[in-house]
Order: C-alpha cells, then structure tokens, then sequence
C-alpha cells in the first residue's frame, strides 16, 4: 500500500531547469530504493535516475552531469533537480519506489523543453 506522486513538470526553455518532486504515503519511505524514469512519445519508459536507501546515487548517461536525484526521508519526498534541459528530455516523468520485489509508481509529471 504505496501512493507516489509527482509534480514540479512544465513548459521550460532549452537550457532551463526544473525540479520535480515525488511525495509518498503509505510506506516507510527512508527504507527503500527510489527512482526516476521517464517516457518520451512513442518510446520505452526508461530509468534516469536511482538513489537507494542510504543515498547512493546512479545515473543514465543521456543525464549525467545535468540531472541530480536526491531524497528527503524525514518528508517523504524524492527530487529530481534538472539543468541544463534540452528537448529531447521531453517526457512524462515517474517516481518509483522498490519494496519487497515489488515496484510502485506514481502518475507521472510532464515535461516539455521547447523554445
């Protein structure tokens, strides 16, 4: 019994930056791997970013250097802190969370670059 849920997407300009927001109930959030992923139309969702329990963070290459995850355990919340945008980071963002094998997501929140 896990409920995420995103905010923090919009219209930003190339080159711009945004913060995205992940906020959980349900579950003990400071116990288990979070993660971003995002799904741009027509392709494959796809992972951006991980952060496990005690902060150890992961990367896609297509982000690294721009992107930066982080967690706040004591509010229940993940971020995803974005710069430096470019168009082909256009997506619908997700959070999600791992517990026990079992994978939870939130709605998602959609980003649009574009001048």
């Amino acid at each position: 019994q896990v409920q995420l849920v995103e905010s923090g997407g919009g219209l930003v300009q190339p080159g711009g930056s945004l913060r995205l927001s992940c906020a959980a109930a349900g579950s003990d959030f400071s116990l288990f791997p979070l993660a971003w992923y995002r799904q741009a139309p027509e392709k494959q969702r796809e992972l951006v970013a991980s952060i496990t329990n005690v902060g150890k963070t992961n990367y896609a290459d297509s982000v690294k250097g721009r992107f930066t995850i982080s967690r706040d355990n004591a509010n229940n919340t993940m971020y995803l802190q974005m710069n430096s945008l470019k168009p082909e980071d256009t997506a619908v963002y997700y959070c999600k969370l791992s517990r026990y094998g079992q994978g939870y997501w939130g709605q998602g929140t959609l980003v649009t670059v574009a001048s």
